[in-house]
């Protein structure tokens, strides 16, 4: 069995390129700065499905996507997580939170409609994360 990327995440993401092991997407949400890494290995739920090698290099991107939000302007907190409740495929969301932002202080999921990036913004946002991360195109 060969990586496949979940037909939601797909759906609702917009491709930013590839670390090492994981694929990283940006959620096709203006209201936040949103990065979701899935790591590239078929068949994956959860963290520990992953080899130890595996659980250290997903570390690894984690914390270079936190590093980078941490930077953005107005970036109050950055939330990772790794709930797959809705979408089984093994995916950790890296949220950079404002204060005041659509769902602040509470959890971004199921706060309100997302608001797709325009094309030209869409762009510029992926663009900005290839360039932070040094991502490869996938």
């Amino acid at each position: 069995m060969s990586f496949a990327l979940d037909p939601k995440l797909a759906a609702d993401t917009l491709l930013v390129g590839d670390f090492a092991l994981s694929r990283l997407l940006l959620m096709n949400d203006a209201r936040y700065d949103w990065l979701i890494l899935v790591p590239r290995r078929a068949g994956l739920t959860e963290i520990v499905d992953l080899d130890r090698s595996e659980r250290a290099e997903l570390m690894e991107e984690i914390a270079c996507c936190v590093s980078v939000m941490s930077g953005l302007d107005g970036v109050a907190k950055v939330n990772v997580g790794a709930l797959g409740n809705i979408v089984r495929q093994l995916h950790v969301h890296v949220v950079a939170r404002r204060v005041g932002d659509a769902a602040w202080p509470g959890p971004v999921w199921g706060a309100g409609a997302a608001r797709a990036h325009g094309p030209d913004e869409a762009a510029a946002k992926v663009a900005e994360f290839r360039r932070a991360l040094g991502v490869a195109m996938a």
